[in-house]
């Protein structure tokens, strides 16, 4: 039996696998809020690379 952070990461690799057996993409990019550790870490380990951290491109809460 999958935790719940268990299966989405098993999701996320099924879904990244499915994309490049079946469709033309070379790359996929994957994005978070900062202070979303919990789902960067599950991007991660389902395959994707962290490549940088993008500031002040969204508002939440006024900010």
């Amino acid at each position: 039996m999958f935790s719940g952070g268990a299966l989405g990461i098993v999701a996320q690799r099924l879904l990244v696998d499915y994309l490049f057996a079946h469709s033309p993409v070379v790359r996929l990019e994957a994005d978070t809020e900062t202070g979303n550790v919990a789902e960067q870490r599950s991007l991660e380990k389902a395959g994707f690379t962290r490549e940088g951290v993008m500031h002040a491109v969204g508002f939440r809460d006024g900010q």
